[in-house]
């Protein structure tokens, strides 16, 4: 028989084998290269045939994005810009200039805004205008397409301190933002509105307040112009990526976007910025003799 301590001895070498092999495959687990782990997660013909999505929306908590948003308050676009270029982003996170406020409000700045983003991207369509028609198939025609082909699904995403970015058809002069929804969005919380082409209404936008960020006036409805292409992922606007969970600042300097993961960073530098500004304006408004004013209160 064999005795105790070659039994002992033989689930011992059996304990530190077994141990060997566990240690050695997580250690090419870590050593593993990016280009292995994308050679195996890489997606085969059929898989691309259907759309495949490379970006993935990251999902944000509400609670995460108030918290972040507290770092943003007061900023102007130039302080964050600053922040940016802090971080190593310098020219990267900028808006086109000709994404600019459709109205400004230079005593209490109530066209600033900063904001988490939820994105929608519409496309121009293929389908055929509407022909002349009496009033009520009209009606019914435009009715269906805002229904089915161009609506507003992303509506249940808005909440308290979201900035809504759309990618919209360039070329169709469609206004798919106006006087009336955008009003339904702020009262849901949305901050503020940006798109890469245009929105309509835009003296009673004015009238109302609601922060409006875009290329130029666009007078046509949504129906015989453009189509819903996907809500909440990544887009493009102002020539900049905007991904959901991005934090949106935007004045009369344009519009900056902040990635989610240089957020705190960027604010917190940014925050000192703003704050070596105002004490310095404050002291020369003092020596010049003016009031102050929202910009350095």
């Amino acid at each position: 028989m064999m005795s105790r301590n070659r039994i002992r001895g033989t689930v011992l070498s059996l304990f530190m084998a077994i141990t060997l092999i566990i240690v050695t495959a997580l250690w090419m687990a870590m050593i593993s290269s990016p280009a292995d782990a994308q050679q195996k997660a890489k997606p085969g013909a059929e898989d691309l045939r259907a759309g495949k999505n490379f970006i993935e929306t990251t999902i944000y908590s509400e609670q995460d994005d108030q918290e972040i948003l507290k770092r943003f308050e007061g900023l102007r676009v130039s302080d964050v810009t600053d922040g940016l270029d802090k971080v190593g982003l310098t020219n990267r996170m900028i808006m086109s200039p000709e994404i600019h406020a459709a109205w400004k409000d230079t005593i209490h700045y109530k066209h600033r805004f900063a904001g988490i983003a939820v994105t929608a991207r519409y496309v121009p369509t293929t389908r055929p205008p509407a022909p002349a028609m009496e009033t009520k198939p009209y009606d019914a025609w435009s009715g269906k397409w805002y229904s089915e082909l161009s609506p507003e699904p992303f509506v249940p995403l808005i909440r308290q301190g979201t900035a809504l970015v759309i990618d919209d058809a360039p070329d169709s002069d469609v206004g798919t933002i106006g006087s009336n929804n955008i009003m339904g969005w702020k009262a849901r919380g949305c901050v503020g509105v940006v798109t890469n082409v245009g929105g309509r209404d835009t003296d009673e936008v004015a009238t109302e307040q609601m922060p409006l960020y875009l290329r130029h006036v666009a007078r046509g409805i949504r129906p015989g112009r453009n189509e819903i292409e996907s809500v909440n992922r990544p887009i493009e606007c102002g020539g900049v990526l905007v991904r959901p969970g991005d934090v949106i600042v935007a004045d009369g300097d344009g519009v900056v976007v902040v990635p989610r993961e240089k957020a705190k960073e960027v604010a917190e530098y940014a925050q000192g910025i703003l704050a070596g500004d105002k004490a310095g304006r404050r002291n020369l408004y003092q020596k010049l003799g003016l009031p102050e004013d929202d910009s350095v209160r």
